[in-house]
């Protein structure tokens, strides 16, 4: 059975700085949320509106700022075999995290889609795995260059990017 592939980074679950502090650079909220019950609720409708049971999803990163009990029932709820490439915020010492994933790096490289996934932004030249970098860390940011491809929440719809909208992605460039 062929299991799908989704991308996705900077949940930033319970964190309500994301939507009481945060702007875009015209001054709106960076997340259009008025509490982290709907933050959260609406990024797990999202994830489960597109995730299979046994499809993977690799999260780049910024996973959460709470590591408790709360946390571990969220994740439970998320579908899919979770990988975690480490972000900046991802305490990976602790247990509630990592225990959530099947596999943690700081980088996964997909030779046949011609990418490799990171949470910050890598130098092009740097990559092992391809000529494109797809990553998270800067939200609603952007980098000039198309060999960037951001899968962060508030630039996809809140929802995971599936590996076949990346390859597409590729192809325009």
């Amino acid at each position: 059975m062929v299991h799908d592939k989704w991308f996705i980074g900077c949940t930033h679950f319970f964190h309500a700085n994301t939507f009481l502090k945060f702007k875009r650079e015209d001054g709106s909220p960076l997340r259009p949320f008025t509490s982290i019950e709907e933050m959260n609720e609406t990024l797990i409708d999202n994830w489960n509106s597109v995730v299979k049971d046994n499809d993977n999803v690799y999260h780049l990163g910024d996973v959460t700022f709470r590591n408790d009990g709360a946390f571990n029932e969220l994740m439970h709820r998320l579908k899919g075999r979770k990988r975690l490439i480490i972000g900046n915020h991802d305490k990976i010492w602790h247990p509630s995290l990592i225990n959530n994933f099947e596999k943690a790096d700081l980088w996964k490289g997909f030779k046949e889609g011609n990418f490799t996934c990171t949470h910050i932004p890598q130098r092009l030249g740097s990559l092992r795995d391809g000529a494109f970098n797809v990553h998270a860390h800067i939200h609603a940011n952007k980098m000039d260059d198309p060999h960037y491809i951001n899968v962060c929440v508030e630039v996809r719809n809140y929802t995971p990017v599936s590996y076949d909208t990346i390859l597409e992605e590729i192809r325009r460039v």
